[in-house]
């Protein structure tokens, strides 16, 4: 599991028309092993009032999208909890809370219908969303839809077994003969209540390190991991698809160590084991990346949870946790309606089906609600879920997603999620209530409590009528550099037809021109800024799309730094991009497609597991390789300059519309600068929030010119110069020579494991073939000389 930060930590990868970031905290997301965790990306939405009661729906008023009717909506009464086939709790990778002591509990394979409901359990959207079968089939009928549907990859296999657990497959032979299961639980450290901070990564250790059935897989060639986020916390087993010795099936071995975390026992030995790695862990990631990740989601995300639940948790809290604490965290949220299976692999898809029905269909939430063991939480806990459905981006748009709501920026005409849900009847009121759960529950953790942090909340300037700015300042005298991060929270947007998948192309396309015209500003002779990134990600542990700006600068020139970037933002929103650029970088993503596509059934089961469940998290539609590109391929044959400079106004519209008189997004700008602290105490340049809005403001107003179209040929010699080259020069090979005493290598056939030669003009040849990628290759060449050879040729510097 990797682990890197927004600042220090990001990997890039660019090609000429594709700019992927992908971010993550190794102490925000933490993971057993070293600390591990996912990406982080900002999220997005909503305004700081209390949100109006939704209106209650009578039984008959089913909501938009399938809901899971497995049980009625509890009273509040308990939490829940689980036990394996002989009565005692079960330890396993999921098992996040779960014991093995205490008075007899009721067995798991007892009768449901002696149990009480759930008391966090509440109908809710099922997490497959454009997977699951009722979704699907609406999809690709194309109703509601505002252009025809993309089409789903033909070997993706989703269901629901009847208790509610859902589950998904998908065929891979990229390495044949091996799988990856992992099982996604949703409740993750946004999920936790006051006294429960950090116990999603505590139960996590506990269940990993404990499950017995987990044990089975050493000595297979397996690999098992877990983690935890804001959102989730997911456990998983890569392994191969038959024993190495006796040349048995590994799928059922694999899925038995998953389900031992639905169904986890908490020894006390384990749990203290455990503690003091977990303890280790928060030593070890209390760095300066990290504490600038905290400074930066705090203020991004202040308006919800997000901002007072990171996973790694409170110390004093993880200190104090026995086995009755942890098992009521498992037993309430460890639910087969809460989870989603994954496997990806070489496998038979009928096997995998049958197998996930014999593994987990006996799970029930009643008897996983029976096992709660502390009563006096069951009360918030029941507010938390009731709350939750009613007013939360969770159930509002995906079941990945943390229950929290945000403030967006969009632009005027995009309709409240919240209020669309609602008015659609997908939020939820528990009737049993009298009472607007979103008043009476403070979700969002707006009020002060005892073990916050102290930060001011919600802190805005506004910077013309309307233009609002949250900004803040973070000073420590560990940071080198000065970095500014300008961010923008909005909806995600589900990719499940042409109209949607063009937007998202023509947004593609406005990114890669953007960041190639802020490298060539980062590569002249004396730079503002010495790194700089503009982006936008769908994020689903922040549960919204964050469009991001992302710099550093030497402290002294902050002020130059904001306003060069800033500008260049501005520029693509008001004048957009080039026809140029646009030819450019729509070539460049066909290309990518295409070289996707080849690569076939070559694309790994991890590379194919991760899009896979960042598909389904986000509501898109989930393609083949093949389909993607034939898709694309249509798309840029048609798409516009007009779409493209639309898409490129609303990308950057939260920067032009803090010009006064312009128009832009709705809703807060969020700026966070972080800056060395002298041994005085103050930032460099007398850094405040005031100037910081100030010149952010200065940016956003200052006169910009569109950008001069450069015509780039497609090729540097003509046909006809090459083809006059080879007359006057014919090619020929020649044999390769060595000074070294190695024999001379033959001009005339190819040789293994490398083919060395020259080419009649001296140029020497070396070649390697490796089937590894399918149609793809790398070429270097290298001209010997450099800096050093100008200097002993007597050429000028830098020629």
């Amino acid at each position: 599991v990797t682990s890197c930060g927004r600042l220090s930590g990001r990997r890039h990868h660019h090609t000429a028309m594709k700019v992927t970031m992908v971010r993550s905290s190794a102490a925000l997301l933490v993971a057993l092993l070293p600390s591990g965790s996912d990406a982080f990306s900002p999220g997005g939405h909503r305004r700081n009032h209390v949100r109006p009661a939704p209106k209650k729906k009578s039984d008959e008023s089913g909501p938009s999208l399938p809901i899971d009717v497995a049980a009625p909506p509890p009273p509040r009464s308990g939490l829940g909890m689980g036990k394996d086939d002989g009565g005692s709790p079960k330890f396993s990778l999921s098992n996040l809370f779960s014991s093995d002591g205490g008075a007899a509990a009721p067995s798991l394979r007892g009768s449901a219908a002696t149990l009480e409901p759930h008391p966090s359990k509440r109908d809710h959207i099922n997490p497959l969303n454009a997977l699951y079968p009722a979704n699907r089939e609406t999809i690709e009928s194309g109703a509601g839809l505002s252009s025809p549907p993309l089409p789903f990859h033909p070997d993706v296999v989703s269901g629901v077994l009847d208790n509610g657990f859902s589950y998904v497959f998908l065929p891979n032979r990229s390495p044949p003969g091996r799988f990856e299961a992992h099982l996604q639980v949703f409740s993750g450290s946004a999920d936790e209540l006051q006294p429960q901070q950090g116990i999603a990564h505590l139960t996590e250790h506990v269940a990993y390190m404990g499950s017995r059935k987990r044990e089975r897989l050493f000595g297979t060639g397996s690999q098992t991991n877990a983690y935890t986020d804001f959102h989730h916390t997911v456990f998983y087993a890569a392994c191969p698809a038959r024993t190495p010795r006796g040349d048995a099936h590994m799928l059922p071995m694999a899925l038995d160590a998953l389900c031992d975390v639905m169904e986890a026992r908490c020894d006390p030995a384990r749990i203290e084991k455990e503690r003091q790695a977990v303890l280790s862990e928060m030593t070890m990631v209390n760095t300066i990346e990290y504490r600038v990740e905290c400074q930066i989601l705090s203020t991004l995300h202040r308006e919800n949870r997000l901002a007072k639940r990171f996973p790694i948790g409170k110390e004093s809290l993880i200190r104090s946790w026995r086995q009755d604490d942890v098992k009521t965290w498992h037993r309430t949220h460890y639910r087969p309606d809460n989870v989603l299976l994954y496997v990806v692999g070489d496998l038979d898809p009928e096997m995998v089906q049958k197998t996930v029905q014999d593994k987990f269909g006996h799970l029930t939430a009643e008897r996983q609600g029976a096992e709660i063991k502390i009563p006096e939480l069951k009360p918030e806990a029941s507010d938390l879920a009731d709350a939750t459905v009613a007013g939360t981006m969770k159930q509002a748009q995906s079941w990945h997603y943390p229950p929290v709501r945000h403030d967006f920026c969009v632009v005027e005409g995009v309709k409240d999620v919240l209020d669309a849900a609602e008015e659609s009847g997908q939020m939820i009121i528990n009737d049993s209530k009298d009472r607007d759960p979103i008043s009476v529950y403070d979700i969002h953790l707006q009020q002060p409590y005892d073990m916050d942090d102290k930060v001011q909340l919600l802190k805005e300037a506004e910077v013309a009528p309307g233009k609002r700015i949250r900004p803040h300042i973070f000073k420590h005298e560990l940071l080198q550099n000065f970095s500014f991060h300008l961010f923008a929270k909005r909806p995600v947007e589900p990719i499940v037809d042409m109209e949607s998948f063009r937007r998202s192309l023509a947004r593609r396309i406005c990114l890669a021109a953007l960041q190639i015209r802020l490298n060539v500003g980062g590569r002249s002779d004396d730079p503002a800024f010495t790194f700089v990134e503009f982006n936008q990600l769908d994020s689903a542990r922040e549960g919204c799309a964050v469009c991001s700006l992302d710099m550093t600068a030497e402290p002294a020139r902050w002020e130059e730094a904001i306003e060069a970037s800033v500008a260049e933002i501005r520029k693509l929103g008001v004048h957009g991009v080039t026809p140029g650029e646009m030819e450019r970088y729509a070539s460049a993503l066909l290309t990518d497609a295409e070289q996707l596509a080849a690569q076939g059934d070559m694309i790994s089961h991890g590379d194919q597991l991760a899009y896979l469940m960042e598909t389904v998290a986000n509501g898109h539609t989930f393609m083949s390789s093949e389909q993607s590109y034939a898709i694309t391929e249509a798309a840029l044959s048609t798409l516009t300059l007009e779409e493209v400079n639309s898409a490129a106004s609303e990308l950057c519209a939260h920067i032009t519309g803090l010009n006064d008189g312009e128009a832009g997004s709705e809703g807060t700008v969020v700026a966070v600068a972080c800056t060395p602290r002298s041994a005085d105490g103050d930032a460099p340049s007398e850094l405040t929030e005031d100037r910081l809005c100030a010149a952010i403001a200065r940016a956003c107003r200052a006169d910009v010119e569109p950008v001069e179209d450069v015509v780039v040929p497609h090729t540097l010699v003509t046909d006809d110069e090459l083809a006059r080259a080879v007359e006057e020069h014919p090619p020929a090979w020649a044999e390769g020579s060595f000074t070294d005493g190695t024999p001379n290598t033959p001009a005339d056939r190819i040789t293994r494991p490398f083919t060395l030669r020259r080419l009649s003009n001296g140029i020497r040849v070396g070649i390697n073939q490796n089937p590894a990628e399918s149609q793809r290759g790398h070429l270097r060449i290298v001209a010997p000389g450099g800096r050093d050879a100008e200097r002993r040729l007597g050429f000028p510097d830098g020629s």
